[in-house]
């Protein structure tokens, strides 16, 4: 009997132990997924005509994996912002570098969006613009968190502009009393530029963003006054 017990013991701990070896965590990629067809959505559409529903249709996850993630889709947006972002922020590393003239840097990114915007016209018949300013100017007023990140975004972006801006008065290209003021005043400009291409469908349009934007900070005079 004892050894009949032992046994049985033995075998019951053996068991035991089996049921709690520790298995591979699953990985999901869901959320990303989410992220990314929400952002393309509201920027093709807009964030009032994109349902929950729809996001997830996009993302391929079942509305149960939704609400998982995220508790409303005030909260996925945000959190597509700032993914999307965070993606885009190197190429405005590279593009605003200072080992490029601080003049290049603002038309190497123009030409840069003008480029995009046509392509997704090709493959979308439509200029979509600025999915930040967009998803911005329809919400901001009424929805905080997104309001909140949206233009922590833009700021981000207008501060490479005020670099450049800057660097340029110092290499004497350009002449400006309130830097940081020109920088906001370029940055309109390439927001305006981009939304009215959206408005009209016609990437063209983006094409005068360079000439505008040496006019607009007066590099061409400053460049003849130097000489």
């Amino acid at each position: 009997m004892f050894c009949l017990g032992y046994s049985a013991f033995l075998l019951l701990d053996y068991s035991v132990k089996i049921l709690h070896i520790p298995l591979m965590p699953r990985t999901s990629d869901a959320d990303v997924r989410l992220m990314n067809a929400a952002l393309e959505l509201i920027w093709e559409n807009s964030y009032s005509a994109t349902s929950v529903d729809d996001i997830c249709r996009g993302a391929g996850v079942r509305k149960g994996s939704f609400y998982h993630f995220f508790p409303s889709k005030c909260d996925l947006a945000t959190a597509a912002l700032e993914a999307d972002w965070r993606k885009k922020k190197p190429l405005f590393d590279e593009i605003f570098s200072p080992t490029v003239p601080p003049l290049q840097r603002i038309t190497n990114y123009f030409e840069h969006v003008g480029k995009w915007q046509t392509t997704r016209r090709s493959q979308g018949g439509c200029v979509l613009g600025c999915p930040v300013f967009s998803l911005g100017s329809e919400v901001c007023t009424q929805n905080t968190s997104i309001g909140v990140k949206v233009r922590e975004i833009l700021d981000c972006q207008v501060l490479y502009f005020e670099t450049a801006v800057r660097d340029a008065q110092a290499q004497k290209v350009l002449r400006t009393s309130n830097v940081r003021a020109t920088a906001r005043w370029l940055f309109a400009l390439y927001l305006g530029t981009l939304t009215l291409a959206r408005i009209r469908n016609d990437p063209r349009l983006l094409r005068e963003l360079r000439s505008g934007a040496l006019e607009l900070l007066g590099a061409n005079r400053a460049r003849r006054t130097s000489r």
